[in-house]
């Protein structure tokens, strides 16, 4: 049983990255946060995250600042504020984040457990839009565990042409300890394939409160050229 699902977990992997189109142009930075299922009850959280991507023409520093909680014993409501640093290295706000977490099932009901995931971001100063919308998917092999994210992501506004994406994204993480789970992780969009290291670690508290905090270093390898994105977040629930 548990050589057929880690079979079905890396068909399912294998199968969303052959659907991702790999010769389009990106919008975006695509390493982020590789999101979990699960939704605890009456859960409430703060968080904040940071991405900077170094290419051989500069550096691009992204912030994320939200928070929210469970609007339902299966779903958490979050918004967010999103700043970059521009050119003349000044940092702005650049958008706006609302973004919704399903629990579809009940953990440990089925063979993996499934969430999906909802988002819907407006451009600061611009006439633009993005959604996204997906599936997020976990499984327990021994003291490992599979993570992958699969979105679909639609652009459009005045100031962009509208279009299609797609990303995916995979974490296989060993669960040392509460306080430090090293991972790989593994990112696939638009034009651009990264993998590198990662960890997370957690520090329960009374009740329901716990501080996780998550690290990664992605390398591109879909291109000659070395690119390294370095991913930082802080997320406090209560």
């Amino acid at each position: 049983m548990k050589a057929l699902n880690l079979y079905l977990a890396l068909s399912f992997t294998a199968f969303c990255v052959l659907l991702l189109p790999t010769q389009a142009s990106a919008d975006g930075i695509v390493v982020d946060k590789v999101y979990h299922p699960y939704v605890l009850p009456f859960e409430r959280e703060f968080e904040w995250r940071l991405v900077s991507h170094q290419t051989d023409s500069g550096n691009i520093l992204a912030q994320r600042l939200g928070g929210g909680g469970a609007i339902s014993d299966t779903m958490a409501l979050e918004g967010y504020l999103v700043g970059e640093r521009d050119d003349n290295g000044d940092f702005s706000l650049e958008a706006y984040e609302l973004e919704l977490r399903w629990q579809l099932i009940e953990q440990g009901k089925l063979w993996a457990d499934w969430g999906a995931l909802f988002e819907l971001e407006k451009k600061h100063n611009e006439d633009v839009y993005e959604a996204t919308s997906g599936f997020v998917i976990e499984k327990e092999f021994g003291k490992t565990s599979l993570t992958l994210n699969a979105f679909l992501v639609y652009e459009w506004g005045q100031d962009i042409q509208n279009e299609w994406e797609s990303e995916f994204r995979a974490q296989y993480r060993y669960r040392y300890r509460s306080a430090f789970q090293p991972s790989i992780e593994v990112y696939v969009g638009e034009d651009f394939v990264g993998i590198g290291p990662g960890f997370i670690g957690l520090q329960r508290f009374d009740g329901q409160k716990q501080l996780k905090w998550e690290a990664g270093f992605i390398t591109e390898i879909s291109q000659s050229e070395k690119n390294h994105s370095f991913r930082l977040a802080l997320e406090f629930e209560f």
